[in-house]
């Protein structure tokens, strides 16, 4: 009988099934169709998790290649959980997002079942055959339905992230050969006490951490990012920045922390160095930036950057309170699903405008308030939770990130909080170059929101708006797994 997990996975490309041999003239009905029956069985396993045991549930346990002892083993966790619903809301909303034809809907259904494997695998050789199958989907969208410099970004976005797995999969075959298991939870047990010893240890280490830190991306592994967002379709960079970089920030949770808790700790200053240059450069780069795409790419870096300042800080000291660690990985859980949500928000405030103006760039637009009120407003609330507001949800996370992070390597998060007033610069900017002014002629004829955007808009600013004011409700899905990590790192 196929397990709850197993029939997540599956739907999404029963649905890429159906659109290729099945030739049906609405393709993004059919699209959606998936999605809401993927939504069913998300909230079946939401109802269906105990958020107050520990460990892994709803384990599917599968014989697969026992020569190397690769087994079919997937499981969710918090963090898991978390990563699966998130899933569930970015890819309706990047299907509304625009039309697409029928082959780019099927690439994103293949995409989206490769999450759902890849945040819910517990054995290395599965997890990699689901990270590796997420990244063909996005490089064939870039390169087949992207815009302008198409092939150019398709290209780099390849070569990084073939050049990160590769290294990824050499270092796991190393501890492969060295401990003979590629079960994540074995391994975890084994990396308390030092998973590998000398030379080797490094090697394995870096090739992890290099596979992770372009998937981020982490600075300076992440010139990839604007050219593959700039060149994407809406829904794609939605898909690309609310999704798909999480996966990073997942494998340094799942795996470089339990693994390598030693040369994480050696090698923390410059590590913490790394995630202060993301938060601090990204922004001055989007200040730079005239197209909207490039800048809210830019700012995605910076925000992913908060994530990796706080991981990295856990490793700092050799002992750290347990309430810092645990509002440490509480902040970095929050800030994954809220810059999830909120930056395919700008993403698709972006393509609005994009629609009805054919350009994007920060010059072309001006006086927007005047002719439309609503698109203005609803796009504010997005770059309000984006920049921390207060009652949005982008400020929990935030709050905790600095808040441990401040206990712990304070120089560091000192420099980072530049991060903080350069990003809020950069959304004032963009505010008064779009909203504020004379209106520009061109922007005389535009439309206001219409019923199936607000349909889109409405319920995500709701969304945010519920994290910002009661969070309760998203930290009982992970509270139990946090504890249990904070005790594993520490």
């Amino acid at each position: 009988m196929v397990g709850l997990i197993t029939a997540l996975i599956i739907i999404p490309f029963v649905g890429a099934v159906v659109l290729y041999l099945g030739r049906p003239r609405n393709a993004r009905a059919v699209a959606l169709i998936f999605n809401a029956l993927a939504a069913f069985y998300a909230l079946m396993l939401w109802q269906k998790f105990d958020a107050h045991a520990a460990g892994f549930q709803i384990v599917e346990r599968h014989a697969w290649i026992p020569a190397i002892g690769a087994e079919y083993l997937v499981g969710v966790d918090g963090l898991s959980l978390l990563l699966v619903l998130l899933t569930t809301l970015v890819f309706p909303f990047a299907f509304c997002a625009q039309r697409m034809e029928r082959g780019a809907c099927a690439l994103m259904l293949i995409m989206q079942a490769a999450l759902y494997g890849t945040f819910t695998a517990q054995n290395f050789v599965l997890w990699f055959l689901f990270y590796e199958m997420s990244l063909i989907p996005a490089f064939l969208l870039i390169k087949i339905y992207g815009s302008e410099n198409r092939e150019y970004a398709a290209t780099k976005f390849f070569l990084y992230t073939f050049l990160g797995s590769v290294a990824m999969l050499l270092a796991f075959l190393g501890i492969y050969f060295a401990k003979g298991t590629f079960d994540f939870a074995t391994l975890a047990g084994l990396g308390k006490t030092g998973l590998l010893s000398g030379n080797i240890a490094w090697f394995a280490f870096a090739g992890i951490f290099l596979g992770l830190a372009v998937k981020v991306p982490l600075f300076p592994f992440h010139t990839w990012l604007p050219d593959a967002y700039q060149s994407a379709p809406t829904g794609v960079s939605m898909v690309l920045t609310g999704a798909l970089s999480k996966m990073g920030v997942y494998g340094f949770v799942r795996l470089l922390l339990p693994l390598f808790p030693n040369e994480l700790k050696i090698a923390g200053p410059w590590l913490l160095a790394l995630a202060v240059c993301s938060i601090v450069f990204a922004p001055l780069a989007a200040w730079a930036q005239r197209d909207l795409k490039r800048m809210v790419a830019y700012l995605s870096i910076n925000h992913l950057g908060y994530c990796m300042l706080a991981l990295f800080a856990i490793t700092a000291r050799s002992t750290l309170p347990s309430i810092d660690m645990q509002a440490a990985l509480s902040g970095v859980f929050m800030q994954i699903f809220s810059h999830g949500i909120t930056a395919a928000a700008l993403f698709y405030f972006v393509g609005l405008l994009e629609q009805r103006r054919g350009l994007r760039g920060i010059d072309d637009f001006g006086g927007l308030m005047q002719r439309t009120p609503l698109l203005c407003g609803w796009m504010s609330v997005a770059m309000f939770s984006s920049l921390g507001l207060p009652g949005l949800n982008g400020f929990i996370g935030e709050f905790l990130i600095f808040k441990s992070s401040f206990a712990t390597v304070a120089s560091f998060t000192s420099v980072a909080v530049i991060g903080l007033l350069v990003t809020a610069i950069v959304f004032m900017r963009a505010m008064q170059k779009l909203f504020s002014g004379p209106l520009n002629e061109s922007s005389s004829g535009f439309s206001d929101l219409i019923g199936s955007e607000k349909l889109v808009v409405i319920p995500v600013t709701l969304l945010m708006f519920a994290i910002g004011i009661a969070p309760q409700f998203m930290f009982n899905i992970f509270n139990t797994t946090v504890v249990q990590m904070a005790h594993l790192f520490a």
